[in-house]
């Protein structure tokens, strides 16, 4: 347990020395929402549900900054450390494998949680934030959703041979999804040919957990979002454990 969690603090260190991805997975999210809430304030609109803009924007920023984190900086980092030989040196110590993956999740679990909460400090100095849900409940939806798109990271990693790769899969992946389930561009914005085709992606389902959970509804209300992701989880995480390449 030592080693783990002296491993865990190590990966959280190397993180927080990438600028980059410190940027987007901790300080992308609230300057978007400072930029946006500028613009459209936090008036109640019909549109929404008498919430405003901020108050359905932050759950789903929420679920913008696990794509971030999970198609873009996870599968970047971890074929990188495996191109470089970092993998098999992690491999090659006393420590079970095993170990080296939960620091790194847990170390992706964190940075993201920091990144939440200054989302929602903003939203919440900044516009009056609403929130009717209840906390346990949102954390839930948060880790299922979280997990389920870290485990698709873990398989783009997997599958690709270079960082390179890595880094171009994950942003064809992680773009298109960001702008079509709802993450950044409100679900009630979007062309219905659009939001067809957004069912089919993990991040839909991420956006409209968090949102419901986040306005008061239940898991009764979003248990079929809930079966994708979890769907999600297991297949993507026993397809990263079979292609899973330490060198």
């Amino acid at each position: 347990m030592r080693g783990l969690l002296q491993l865990t603090l190590v990966q959280a260190k190397l993180y927080l020395r990438e600028p980059i991805a410190t940027f987007f997975t901790i300080f992308y999210a609230p300057l978007t929402l400072v930029l946006f809430g500028s613009i459209y304030g936090n008036e109640p609109s019909r549109v929404f549900g008498m919430r405003g803009t901020i108050d359905v924007s932050v759950p789903a920023y929420i679920a913008l900054i696990i794509a971030t984190v999970g198609l873009i900086g996870l599968p970047i980092s971890t074929a990188t450390e495996r191109e470089t030989g970092v993998l098999r040196r992690y491999r090659a110590t006393p420590l079970h494998p095993l170990a080296y993956l939960i620091s790194y999740i847990a170390t992706y679990l964190v940075m993201t949680l920091v990144g939440v909460l200054l989302l929602i400090l903003v939203g919440r100095l900044g516009w009056n934030l609403r929130f009717d849900g209840n906390v346990l409940s949102v954390l839930g939806g948060f880790f299922l959703g979280a997990l389920s798109i870290f485990a698709f990271g873990f398989l783009v990693a997997s599958l690709s041979p270079t960082a390179r790769i890595a880094q171009t899969v994950g942003m064809v992946l992680a773009f298109p999804m960001m702008f079509i389930s709802g993450a950044t561009i409100p679900w009630e914005f979007l062309p219905d040919g659009v939001k067809k085709v957004a069912e089919f992606i993990p991040l839909t389902h991420v956006v409209r957990v968090l949102r419901t959970l986040w306005a008061g509804g239940s898991w009764g209300e979003v248990w079929v979002s809930a079966l994708v992701l979890a769907g999600v989880l297991v297949v993507c995480s026993a397809l990263s454990a079979r292609f899973f390449r330490w060198e």
